[in-house]
């Protein structure tokens, strides 16, 4: 099966799936705002897990490269509260 190319610049939509915990829209946010200036973290769809052990953020952006995809998703790996990016 092909997969298309992405076309630059595009919306982006990302999921993160982090431990339950406080501050994790602001965290999350502020690293997404370091790679498209014009984001609004107020944006960020926040849902917990049927137990409350885990968050999941879906997240659109404005993508502009493959480069920043993968800075990106590397920063917020980096942040230390993730379990996954999709």
């Amino acid at each position: 099966m092909d997969v298309p190319e992405l076309e630059f610049p595009c919306p982006y939509p990302i999921k993160v799936i982090c431990d339950n915990g406080v501050g994790l829209g602001e965290l999350i946010g502020g690293v997404v705002k370091k790679y498209d200036s014009c984001f609004d973290p107020t944006s960020i769809n926040i849902k917990q897990s049927k137990n409350g052990n885990f968050v999941s953020l879906s997240v659109t952006f404005e993508a502009t490269s493959r480069e920043q995809l993968d800075a990106l998703h590397q920063a917020i790996i980096a942040t230390g509260r993730v379990k996954m990016v999709i």
